[in-house]
């Protein structure tokens, strides 16, 4: 019901997620800066959460650790990669634009840090051992309706009836994280490696709306072409193919339609790009993560397209290439953007984030081709590309720890 109310919005033409910096955000109030605005904590831990998971997922996969967890070591890291990492990424972004669309704050002050703190106990308790099994359910499931109610109530206190669907939207990832938990409870057998999968597509379709509107105007104000632009028919389009992709997903997965299905989307999310002026960002970091990010996306669907046909490419290539590559550069790429413009700063980054865009980017590269075209490295490419993600985000930490912790450079609150 979420997704098909996503087609609806989309089919009427309303626009889903404007621009985080489209509106000047209302001023939060916080005694300590770190409080004052959703993105700030939710960035922080973010970027914290993927530098240390990636070290203790190759720990296990090279059996310097072998815990006891609450689902298997391979499930665990599909999920904490998605409702860890990605999912606080969105709590910052949306804790941040709803305040902007609405005029209303969202999240500041002890309520904000709190929020964090439930989703902190969540990670614990996923990655603890001992527990009875239904704790670490429960303490996992309580934190997006946690954020559905915060970027709820002011959404309806304005009426901004066109941005009801980000509600939906987390609302289905709730969805499918209940059903992870039911399976693992034994409630609702094999139903976990499905709502993995659609899990990734809602992440995705929610990528594909944000990027094509900031993407192509990031774009055109720092290069000044006035040829760049998005063009709205396929944007919708490319949207209704994905809507119609994770349905597909859902009902029929991993066969020939819904492989028909992910190149048709793939097809459509680059053919909408073509007038973005990729090929001039070279220069500017801010601007080519971002439409590297934005390439993964349809590198992974054309994967997974293929992978519906042949066997000589895994599945996992085209789930890597959307998370790793797509989810990865994307969301480091509007953290570091957010973080800077959000805090009354120039919007330049120095070397060390420039290095951290290119590691993100190899630890893409190697994650995705290698199992493709060389097997027998597999192994090998899985701590390659582990450490190139995790030195990534440790850079974003140490280069953004004062910014998220320091009030605004230019005095205002926020």
């Amino acid at each position: 019901m979420a997704v098909r109310r996503v087609a609806r919005a989309v089919l009427d033409g309303v626009p889903m997620v404007p621009s985080i910096a489209s509106a000047s955000p209302r001023a939060g109030s916080a005694a300590v800066p770190l409080a004052a605005k959703g993105f700030r904590p939710f960035f922080l831990a973010a970027a914290t959460f993927a530098a240390l998971m990636l070290p203790v997922w190759l720990a296990i996969l090279g059996g310097i650790l072998s815990p006891t967890l609450y689902l298997d070591a391979v499930t665990w890291h599909a999920h904490e990669l998605i409702f860890g990492f990605a999912v606080a990424v969105i709590a910052g972004f949306l804790l941040t634009a709803v305040g902007n669309w609405t005029g209303r704050e969202t999240l500041v002050g002890w309520p904000l840090m709190l929020a964090c703190a439930v989703w902190g106990l969540g990670r614990a308790a996923m990655a603890a051992g001992g527990l009875p099994r239904f704790v670490p359910a429960v303490v996992d499931l309580a934190f997006l309706p946690v954020l559905l109610v915060a970027i709820a109530i002011p959404l309806v206190a304005a009426r901004n009836r066109r941005n009801f669907v980000m509600v939906a939207l987390l609302g289905a990832l709730w969805t499918a994280d209940l059903c992870i938990h039911l399976d693992a409870l034994g409630i609702l057998p094999g139903a976990r490696r499905r709502a993995t999968i659609f899990s990734v597509d809602v992440i995705v379709l929610l990528m594909i709306v944000v990027s094509g509107r900031v993407v192509p105007m990031f774009t055109k104000n720092a290069t000044r072409l006035p040829w760049v632009r998005n063009v709205p028919w396929l944007d919708r389009a490319a949207i209704v193919a994905m809507v119609l992709m994770t349905l597909g997903d859902v009902v029929v997965p991993a066969t020939a339609l819904a492989g028909v299905a992910a190149g048709l989307t793939a097809v459509l999310v680059a053919a909408r790009a073509w007038h973005w002026g990729g090929r001039h960002v070279a220069r500017e970091p801010l601007l080519w993560i971002l439409h590297v990010g934005h390439a993964w996306i349809v590198v992974g669907l054309g994967l997974r397209a293929v992978a519906a046909f042949s066997a000589r490419v895994p599945a996992s290539a085209a789930s890597h290439a959307l998370t790793v590559g797509a989810i990865g550069a994307l969301t480091l790429g509007m953290m570091v953007r957010v973080s800077l413009g959000h805090t009354g700063r120039r919007l330049a980054v120095p070397w060390p984030v420039t290095l951290s865009f290119a590691m993100l980017s190899i630890a893409a590269l190697v994650r995705v081709f290698t199992p493709i075209l060389d097997p027998a490295a597999y192994r090998d490419s899985l701590f390659v590309a582990g450490s190139l993600w995790t030195f990534a985000f440790a850079l974003f930490v140490a280069a953004h720890l004062p910014v998220l912790t320091s009030a605004r450079a230019d005095g205002k609150a926020g």
